[in-house]
């Protein structure tokens, strides 16, 4: 599905998770301990910009958009397993700061210097980046806040865990390239 902010976007780079080449879940996180959205982010975002980018640190001032209309569902039934009669949540059960947290990795660790927005789509499908992201990552350049935009769109469903990850830009002026 195309819309009008998509159409207006440049496809820099991009991951997928599941992939042919991928079995399995992504590796661990340290830190993230029943979570399994965050390494799924992390690893479709490393793929994403290790593509363009080669190494950490990415060049240029790139902003980092998650997109996640289900959350981190392995943490959130962690907690309500925990909640349970007699037993306590562990302490780093805190889903609702999971997203932001992984984010902060994936910004710390590749040296991105553009905002940092997490959002919840009206409409998800897995495996695809919402019109939502799409647009916001169209504002986020326009505004001039950023050069680039990695927007990561990440779902779990009963189907499985699915995430893309696309490396945005706006289209290049020939007489100012975007890389």
């Amino acid at each position: 599905m195309s819309t009008p902010a998509a159409t207006a976007l440049h496809v820099l780079a991009e991951a997928r998770r599941p992939g042919p080449d991928l079995p399995g879940p992504p590796p661990p996180l340290p830190g993230f301990a029943a979570d399994g959205l965050g390494p799924l982010i992390a690893d479709t975002a490393d793929r994403c910009l290790h593509a363009r980018h080669g190494p950490p640190p990415a060049a240029g001032r790139t902003a980092l958009l998650l997109a996640s209309a289900s959350g981190d569902r392995a943490t959130a039934r962690a907690i309500d397993r925990s909640a349970d009669p007699g037993r306590r949540p562990a302490p780093l059960l805190f889903f609702q700061s999971n997203p932001n947290a992984v984010l902060g990795h994936i910004a710390a660790r590749w040296g991105l210097t553009g905002p940092v927005v997490a959002i919840s789509p009206a409409e998800a499908v897995p495996g695809t980046v919402p019109a939502d992201a799409y647009e916001l990552a169209a504002l986020l350049l326009a505004d001039g806040d950023a050069d680039r935009v990695l927007v990561v769109a990440a779902e779990q469903t009963d189907d499985g865990d699915h995430a893309v990850a696309q490396l945005l830009a706006a289209p290049a002026d020939p007489d100012h390239p975007a890389d």
